[in-house]
């Protein structure tokens, strides 16, 4: 689809199913490279600071392997409540307890996007601001039984059970909540290498 992109590589450094399925979605010809970087950020950093960071931290970790025609793509998802950072659960304790959190609650969910090559780091994020209904305990307790979100920023997945049945509005992009603004994405890579 995107033939400014023919001669390139596209390289996906994420073990998430969700965006690999984007990538595909997008009609991209991509590979994925998978590097075990401790996800570790300064405290003072807020919000979009922290995926910035994370998703730069991740992208570094490819520097001294990148090839001359190689896109790395590298993300970071965080859920933002209360001015806290809520990341993935440690435990099933913790994944009710941050779900009793956000019930009857908005927070805000911040991606973002590194894109890498030999030539420049860039990064595109994006927020969107979800509001959850009250959630019984049965509810959460339900959901955690069945669907072990603990791959998950926030312990929920909004493409899920608990998203369907539990989540009453959503301002901004929903494929930004599953971990990817896939429409920002897409245009960058639709403009890639015509403006340089």
């Amino acid at each position: 689809m995107l033939n400014n992109l023919k001669n390139y590589n596209i390289i996906l450094a994420s073990g998430s199913p969700r965006r690999q399925q984007f990538f595909k979605d997008m009609h991209l010809d991509f590979e994925v490279r998978l590097k075990d970087v401790g996800e570790i950020y300064p405290e003072h950093l807020k919000a979009s600071e922290i995926t910035d960071f994370l998703a730069v931290l991740k992208a570094n970790a490819f520097e001294d392997t990148l090839k001359e025609n190689d896109i790395l793509v590298t993300s970071d998802t965080i859920v933002w409540y209360n001015e806290k950072a809520l990341g993935k659960p440690k435990d099933y304790d913790d994944a009710f307890q941050i779900l009793k959190t956000l019930s009857n609650s908005t927070h805000e969910v911040f991606t973002s996007v590194c894109i890498k090559t030999n030539a420049k780091t860039e990064i595109l994020n994006d927020v969107t601001k979800v509001t959850f209904s009250e959630l019984s305990d049965e509810a959460i307790a339900y959901y955690l039984e069945n669907f072990k979100p603990y791959d998950k920023a926030g312990a929920y997945g909004i493409q899920e059970w608990i998203g369907i049945i539990g989540i009453s509005k959503i301002e901004g992009s929903y494929s930004n909540v599953v971990g990817l603004p896939v429409q920002k994405v897409y245009e960058y890579f639709s403009n890639f290498g015509k403006n340089s």
